[in-house]
């Protein structure tokens, strides 16, 4: 166990399985929501079920070797729905529609240019450009974006045309009310400190929805996994000399890119991984595992493979090290011939889950210094344009562009680095030109 500096941290072995176990199953929806996304391409549904789960699986498994940390990769969520219905469904390139082949040879185009720029380093002199402050805004605007997706899932928050949200209606609604009872349960056991409350959450709120025949239990809890041969190696680069085509690329470069960035950051500032300059140690590793698995997740059959929010919930029960993303790994090829059983967790069973990792998350906040307007303004703005605008590289956008034009307005040009310049410029353009 020296591999994962189990003892440095400060962390036990039991608790790194809880916690990989609870990030698995936070984040165990994607195995059937991306192939439900993807398969609307034409691709083929249950193929996507196995290959999402060996691409996750992989991802999860590099993060662990290459930078030891408690972070699991999976295809992302958006990244995967702009793959489906912004490019295959909806975009053409000289009269002719773009198929889920051509558009898997962009997400792995993508991948390479990340191994690149990773291997050069750039992508590590990018996250450690950002200021500490910054740092900080970011890891908290991800807890609000957890914590109001948790609340959409549990039907808490609800669409409202006159006010764009409010209140859902609980009378009647059982699974709201099993959700805020699973909140309620996280709540107390983790005020009393007990490991693993977010999965016996989880746990307890699931078997009483079978109880309560709001779920189905499943005759067979094992089954063999269908072939992947319908999707592997499918990629098409014919398109590769289109400047359309590389539009397509640069749009999953740009929102992979500071979604990982940004996933990698909240996670780690808030379990502690940063160093005392506010920087991501092993950030190259972390990077190249990332990369890495984009490209082999292309070559299987599926979208961006990411870094993913859901694994601040194993973090939340302790997970420190790359421990906690082997058992995530491990979850997900198990669940290649268990996914009768995954299936059966419902959203809002995991919701309040989400909340509670949120409410964790945005702790982060006491850190900022509330003194100095020039920092803490930017910080702010990046942590309520996240969940605002339903988008953590938004949220990255309007905190680095509102911290650069405040240093600059102040005088306190010394505190701007040229990388910031640089983003600040590139951001605004991206807007301006969409």
């Amino acid at each position: 166990m020296s591999l994962f500096r189990i003892r440095e941290t400060g962390t036990t072995f039991m608790t790194e399985v809880l916690a990989g176990i609870t990030t698995f199953v936070t984040m165990s929806y994607i195995i059937f929501v991306n192939p439900n996304i993807l398969s609307s391409t034409g691709m083929d549904f249950n193929a996507l079920v196995v290959v999402t789960c060996l691409a996750s699986a992989l991802g999860t498994f590099l993060m662990a070797i290459l930078a030891d940390y408690p972070i699991a990769l999976a295809p992302g969520m958006g990244l995967n729905a702009f793959f489906a219905f912004g490019v295959v469904l909806n975009m053409k390139i000289n009269g002719a529609p773009v198929t889920w082949q051509m558009a898997l040879a962009a997400v792995f185009i993508e991948g390479a240019i990340f191994a690149v720029l990773t291997l050069t380093s750039i992508r590590e002199a990018i996250m450690n450009s950002i200021p500490k402050s910054l740092k900080i805004g970011i890891s908290a605007g991800i807890g609000l974006f957890i914590a109001f997706i948790g609340l959409q899932s549990a039907g808490i928050v609800v669409n409202n045309d006159a006010t764009l949200l409010g209140l859902g209606q609980l009378r009647n609604n059982v699974p709201m009310m099993l959700s805020m009872l699973g909140l309620f349960i996280m709540a107390v056991l983790t005020a009393w400190n007990v490991k693993g409350a977010l999965l016996l959450g989880i746990i307890i709120v699931t078997g009483i929805a079978a109880a309560l025949g709001l779920v189905q239990v499943p005759e067979n809890f094992v089954s063999e996994p269908p072939s992947i041969m319908p999707l592997v190696g499918q990629l098409d680069f014919s398109l590769i000399k289109e400047p359309e085509f590389w539009i397509v690329v640069f749009t999953f470069f740009f929102v992979d890119f500071f979604d990982t960035l940004g996933t990698l950051v909240g996670v780690c500032n808030r379990s502690g991984l940063l160093d005392e300059n506010g920087n991501l140690p092993r950030a190259k590793g972390a990077l190249m595992a990332d990369a890495i698995a984009t490209m082999a997740g292309a070559a299987m059959g599926t979208s961006t493979v990411t870094s993913y929010v859901e694994s601040s919930s194993g973090v939340a029960q302790g997970g420190r090290t790359g421990l906690t993303a082997i058992v995530t790994a491990l979850l997900f090829v198990g669940a290649i011939f268990f996914t009768p059983v995954v299936g059966i967790v419902p959203a809002y069973a995991t919701a309040p889950a989400l909340i509670i990792v949120g409410i964790y998350m945005m702790m982060s906040l006491r850190d900022l210094n509330y003194d100095d307007w020039t920092e803490l303004i930017p910080s702010i703005v990046g942590f309520f344009m996240m969940p605002l605008a339903y988008s953590i590289a938004v949220g990255i956008e309007f905190a680095i562009v509102f911290y650069v034009a405040i240093k600059l307005l102040t005088g306190k040009v010394k505190d701007i680095s040229f990388l910031m310049v640089a983003l600040s410029v590139l951001f605004i353009a991206k807007e301006l030109l969409a």
